[in-house]
């Protein structure tokens, strides 16, 4: 072993011989997450900062997160083997750009965000989309991380509804739409989503989906009022509640039933509720498999975990992606 100048905690940063930290980041709309990786798989630091909007903004806030969270353990950027960034929008993995990021102010001309980066920073740069890496984070994290190759879901409860998908131990991208499962229509007399067509999914499990089962009346997120009105014991709240853990449920036996994930991860904003969600999920499937043999037999409970609360999920992912990263994997 050879120790690094720095310390995590108090204690030495200790590297092995041909291994150096990497760095990953979960660049979001208002927030951007980063994570310090240690060769050992260890999260060594992280850091939390405001995104500014648009293509400089965003590099500008890059740059910013990666010497802040080396810098809490008394590295330099160049001591490290790499850096990782999981944005949302469509991205080209293999050239480092990103498209139509809305959110982070980035639209019309594709942004080669990692060579931008590789150049402030003098260090390699993988760029992916945010849920892959969040999955590959999950999957990094997970309780059977030591089962190789791991089969994982990552299920992002957000605005929207979609999954990032590790299979085999690889992300799976697909041509763009792996893993938007938000988007299989589950009523085809439902309401129009969106996306054009009816009764999507995504209308009845996402965190939007929550807005419109049960409104907001204070201010604070809809789902924390649910779940807190179905807990005292609203039984109209309590029938919500139900509604909401069915459809996401449904989610759950989708990813499972179509690719066979040995976990399914649930994460994003619905997901902060904690174990209150995990309770109502597990409780769904139960009531969903009690009526199937072949449904029981997969253990469907049993395979959905709550993505760690203490870590960026996400940024860790991307720090993985930085020492693993395969530009040719699909």
């Amino acid at each position: 072993m050879v120790t690094l100048q720095g310390s995590a905690g108090g204690r030495p940063v200790a590297v092995a011989a041909g291994l150096r930290p990497t760095v990953g980041l979960d660049i979001g709309g208002t927030k951007t997450l980063a994570a310090l990786l240690g060769p050992d798989g260890e999260v060594l630091a992280q850091a939390r900062l405001r995104t500014e909007p648009g293509p400089d903004g965003v590099l500008a806030s890059a740059v910013r997160a990666v010497h802040g969270v080396v810098r809490q353990v008394g590295l330099e950027v160049a001591s490290l083997d790499g850096a990782g960034v999981g944005v949302p929008g469509l991205v080209g993995h293999a050239d480092g750009t990103v498209r139509h990021a809305v959110n982070l102010g980035i639209d019309g001309a594709p942004m080669p965000l990692a060579g931008l980066l590789s150049r402030e920073l003098g260090i390699g740069v993988v760029v992916d989309n945010d849920l892959n890496v969040a999955a590959l984070g999950a999957a990094h994290l997970a309780p059977d991380a030591a089962v190789r190759p791991l089969d994982l879901a990552f299920l992002a409860l957000g605005t929207g509804l979609a999954a990032g998908l590790v299979l085999d131990g690889v992300i799976r991208r697909g041509t763009g739409a792996a893993g938007e499962i938000g988007h299989v229509p589950i009523d085809p007399a439902g309401p129009l989503c969106p996306c054009g067509q009816r009764g999507c999914l995504e209308l009845y499990a996402s965190g939007s989906a929550v807005d419109r089962l049960w409104p907001s009346t204070t201010g604070r997120p809809a789902p924390v009022e649910l779940f807190e009105a179905a807990a005292a014991g609203d039984t109209r709240a309590i029938e919500a509640r139900s509604t909401y853990a069915d459809a996401v449920a449904a989610a759950v036996r989708m990813l499972v039933l179509s690719v066979d994930v040995r976990r399914v991860v649930l994460g994003g904003g619905v997901a902060q509720l904690g174990e209150p969600l995990l309770v109502a999920v597990r409780a769904a499937l139960e009531r969903q498999v009690s009526g199937s043999a072949f449904l029981a037999s997969l253990g469907l409970p049993d395979r959905v975990l709550l993505a760690p609360g203490e870590v960026p999920v996400a940024a860790v992912g991307a720090a993985v992606l930085a020492r693993t990263a395969d530009p040719g994997d699909d």
